[in-house]
């Protein structure tokens, strides 16, 4: 099982770059155009992103801001971004020095409405999602109508206006034309996928040649195969279709061949694009036991919404917040750990969160190297008498000594891994003080929907 923190960890820094200003009709053409493919949080997390890139200085962030600011638990903020960048709307670049990671994310244009509908991917995804007619307004609303044909165009080109001047230009300042790489959009499947060898190995030179197969048509016969769920050998057929009385090919008549083989051959539905289950390299496969399922929601739950829950649905206080984020922050504890400290401390001290008590356990549980939910509580558990001795350090009583004994004797007769698939079971009201910390987790699995 590979899990979350491998790939992404509330802690982890990055830098925002954007490379141009955006206008607000981009800004629509993100939420009109965009959303209905990749839902509401990733175009969140987009726009987030760009209101903080205008800000000026930039700062570093940690991911632990994003997941306050959008409301979401570190694997929402995960599954959010690699929507983005199977859209083009997002590059990620990643830096890794002596075990520690940041990431620097790179926003991309919108395509323009025109592109965007030209687009035989996106626009049969959009169209698939919306339907005809909100599709047909949204292209009577972002592009212009034909020209009149009696229109002719006369714009002057650059050298019948400007013509040049020879100057020294540093080298390093010179540009170059010759370049041919140039960033292309990238969308969830690559050239390199399709088969074009097996593709002009079945077309005649005579009636196909290659130096038709341009890098635009090349790019349009790997989506439209893509779309449609076509083979190298389908897409010989399209080709030829496609061929104009001139023997050339358009992006236009490719696209309607292929939809027309589509409609011959496999269905007149039109396809449908769906997103790829389980996009989070987290284990999501069988039922869960109850033990599993709290462990789930502490690994994917953001700790200011585990202290809400805890607390009963209020707000927690500032001094707790900022507690959780410094051990994630400062400390670089696992958010699993850390939601798994905070309800454990909560549950034993009467819903309080001693700042002192709180660090020691987190210095021992970093010391133990504990990376995930599941670890914390077995350890927890373990060493709760342990726990209990620091929690009670400063009261040296002999009276108080033994109302600890007395509560250390009856959490070890409860340390059994049944008390989570029991929690249902009427129990014994306690003679003693301490709060019972099954009665306790059994409210929030309720207040979560997880009881039985």
């Amino acid at each position: 099982m590979i899990h979350l923190f491998k790939e992404l960890q509330p802690g982890d820094p990055f830098d925002i770059r954007l490379p141009h200003a955006f206008s607000t009709q981009e800004r629509q053409l993100v939420t009109l155009f965009y959303q209905p493919l990749t839902g509401s949080d990733p175009i969140s997390l987009y726009l987030t992103l760009w209101a903080e890139a205008e800000q000026i200085p930039k700062t570093q962030m940690t991911h632990y801001y994003l997941m306050n600011v959008l409301g979401l638990p570190i694997g929402k903020v995960f599954e959010a971004r690699i929507a983005l960048e199977a859209i083009g709307l997002l590059r990620t670049w990643k830096k890794e020095n002596a075990g520690e990671r940041s990431f620097l994310y790179e926003l991309q244009r919108p395509l323009d409405a025109e592109s965007f509908m030209k687009d035989p991917l996106l626009s049969m995804f959009l169209f698939s999602k919306i339907g005809e007619q909100a599709y047909r307004n949204l292209r009577q609303r972002f592009i212009y109508p034909v020209r009149d044909a009696d229109f002719k165009d006369v714009s002057r080109a650059f050298i019948d206006v400007y013509k040049p001047v020879h100057s020294n230009i540093p080298s390093d300042l010179q540009v170059d034309t010759n370049r041919k790489d140039k960033q292309q959009r990238v969308y969830p499947f690559y050239l390199e996928q399709f088969d074009f060898d097996l593709l002009q190995a079945g077309l005649s030179e005579q009636l196909v040649p290659s130096n038709l197969l341009t890098l635009e048509v090349r790019e349009a016969i790997a989506k439209l195969a893509f779309l449609y769920h076509l083979t190298a050998l389908d897409m010989q057929k399209v080709v030829i279709l496609a061929l104009d009385d001139d023997l050339g090919i358009s992006q236009e008549r490719l696209r309607k061949a292929a939809a027309d083989f589509y409609k011959l051959t496999m269905s007149k539905e039109p396809p449908k694009i769906a997103r790829v289950s389980e996009p989070l390299p987290v284990e999501e496969t069988g039922q869960k036991s109850k033990d599993q399922e709290l462990q789930h929601y502490l690994e994917t739950t953001a700790p200011i919404q585990v202290l809400r829950d805890i607390n009963n649905g209020k707000e927690p206080l500032q001094t707790s917040v900022q507690l959780a984020e410094s051990l994630i922050v400062q400390h670089g504890m696992p958010i699993g750990v850390v939601n798994a400290l905070l309800e454990y401390v909560m549950l034993t001290t009467d819903m309080k969160l001693p700042k002192k008590y709180v660090e020691t356990i987190a210095d021992h549980w970093v010391r133990k190297n504990i990376q995930t939910a599941k670890e914390a509580m077995e350890l927890a558990r373990q060493e709760h008498d342990k726990y209990t001795t620091w929690k009670n350090k400063p009261q040296t009583t002999t009276k108080t000594s033994q109302r600890t004994k007395g509560r250390s004797g009856h959490q070890r007769e409860e340390k059994v891994p049944e008390w989570f698939y029991k929690r249902d079971e009427k129990q014994e009201e306690s003679t003693s003080s301490t709060i019972d910390f099954e009665k306790e987790r059994q409210k929030i699995l309720e207040m979560l929907g997880k009881s039985e």
